[in-house]
């Protein structure tokens, strides 16, 4: 299933996203950019937004960048069974 990606270890909170496309991204807790939505992946906005972002931060693909060695879907995933981070991009679980 294609999805949305947020790298918090990259995202500096610039807001691009969200002023662009306010449908799928919103500010965390941490004043990062958080994914909100995982529909109508083929807007425009969300393109502009993803095209936007200064770091990179934001991908758009199957899944996620998380992997059993390494994950950077947030900055409080363990990246074990045990995981209890919350962050709704994470599949390492």
């Amino acid at each position: 299933m294609e999805k949305i990606n947020v790298n918090e270890e990259q995202c500096i909170g610039c807001g691009a996203c969200v002023a662009i496309d306010p449908e799928h991204f919103d500010f965390n807790d941490n004043g990062l950019s958080s994914v909100i939505s995982n529909e109508n992946l083929d807007s425009a906005n969300l393109t502009s937004a993803l095209e936007s972002c200064p770091t990179g931060a934001i991908t758009k693909g199957e899944g996620n960048s998380c992997s059993k060695d390494e994950c950077n879907c947030c900055s409080d995933c363990t990246n074990d069974e045990n995981c209890d981070c919350g962050c709704e991009n994470c599949d390492c679980k």
